[in-house]
Formats: structure tokens, sequence, C-alpha cells
């Protein structure tokens, strides 16, 4: 075991780093954040990799009013980071931060690209994160054309048991493009008693 969960993760992850990205994670500090912590405000750019080693996470966006609707959530373990050009070069529209104490690792994302350029398990890897990626966005796409709110409920409940389990329900319910009175309501009909 290194002096690094970082290293260890990434290395358990793609296989022998190169030389250059295992110095990078070598040299990496862990990151505590409380809850409620920004990790990203809007108007910033996201310049980082972010590994969560344990906590919760949410992307959102405010409105005009100051509403917050919720873009997704990541959970101990994920990876994150500006997977598309517009991300890295422009201010973002969102917000990340903590939905409860977290522990996240950041590497710099141009240092990390240089040194990864051509590592095929990288490669790889952002293969099945994009395609991961545009996978749930059509599916989130097609719930939200021409799925009841009931019906995206369940489609949830099916497909991620931890978000049930670990976000508030006023969260979900963002997530879900409906009130958390409505999501209540649903919830004991669909468990009565």
């Amino acid at each position: 075991m290194s002096d690094s969960a970082l290293f260890d993760h990434l290395a358990r992850t793609l296989g022998p780093l190169p030389p250059a990205a295992a110095d990078l994670c070598r040299h990496a500090r862990p990151r505590d954040l409380a809850k409620g912590e920004a990790l990203l405000r809007e108007g910033e750019r996201w310049q980082q990799l972010w590994w969560l080693e344990r906590g919760a996470l949410r992307l959102y966006y405010l409105d005009r009013e100051g509403q917050a609707a919720n873009k997704n959530f990541y959970l101990d373990g994920a990876m994150v980071w500006p997977i598309t050009p517009a991300l890295r070069e422009q201010p973002v529209h969102f917000w990340v931060e903590a939905l409860e104490p977290a522990r996240v690792w950041a590497l710099p994302w141009p240092d990390w690209a240089a040194a990864v350029a051509g590592f095929a398990p990288w490669q790889a890897l952002e293969h099945r994160v994009l395609a991961a990626l545009l996978q749930d966005k059509m599916a989130r796409e097609h719930a939200f054309l021409q799925l009841t709110a009931t019906e995206r409920y369940l489609a949830l409940r099916a497909e991620r048991p931890d978000w049930l389990a670990r976000l508030p329900l006023r969260h979900l319910a963002s997530w879900l493009g409906i009130t958390d009175v409505a999501l209540s309501r649903i919830r004991r009909r669909l468990n009565p008693g």
C-alpha cells in the first residue's frame, strides 16, 4: 500500500501507470469537504480530475430565482473530470458541492491529460465513461419526455438504490423533476403502511 489512496485506486483501475502519472498521484493530497461545501462554483473553470474517496457530491444548477435543480450525484469511488473541451475551457454553469462530509483527491487536468496521453487503459476508461454518460443522458431525456413521475421514481429505485439510501428526499425529487411533496406522495402510494 502506498501513501496515496489515489495512486492505489488508479493503479487498480488502470494497471501500472506511466511514470509521470504515477508521480502526479503520489504527490496528490486529499481535501476533506464539510457537508454543503462547494468544490466548484458557477463561473469557475473546471481544471481538475477528482476521485471521491468517500462521501457524496451533487452537481446542480441555480435558476434566476436561486432555486437549485440537480444535474447528477456521485458517491464513494467516483471519478469525475471535465470530459469535454468546453467544460475545461469555459466557465461552468453549475455548482459541485458535498452532500455529506467527503474526501476528494484532485489532479490538475492539464498535467494528468499530458501524463496519460497515448495510455491505452486511460483511453479505454474515457471511452467507457463517455458512453455511459451519453446513455444516462439519453435515458434521462426519455424519462422526462415519456414517463410519468411515478415511472421515473420506479426506474430510479431499480437503477440506483444507493441514491435512495444516501441522498435526501428533496434532492432526489429535484433530480426527478418533481417536488419533494409529490415524491413523498408517490412513495406512500407505492409503500402503504
